[in-house]
């Protein structure tokens, strides 16, 4: 299943807001340096779908800020 993700680094609070079906806004405390925001967007995907993060995969984007996201 591939999700299309919108990831905000740098927000206030780690947050996952649906949009549709496939599509999500995670805003995530980490800056996107060293992978840090990546990473943390993962976590919060996976936590907002009860899953573990070792499920989810980030099959494009990952020096940009919309990404795919797949799960296993």
């Amino acid at each position: 299943m591939k999700l299309f993700i919108k990831v905000r680094p740098g927000a206030r609070e780690n947050k996952v807001q649906k949009v549709d079906e496939i599509n999500f806004v995670i805003s995530v405390t980490a800056q996107p340096e060293k992978d840090r925001a990546n990473r943390a967007a993962v976590q919060a995907l996976a936590d907002y779908l009860n899953i573990p993060s070792t499920r989810i995969r980030i099959s494009a984007g990952l020096t940009a800020r919309h990404k795919i996201f797949e799960i296993l």
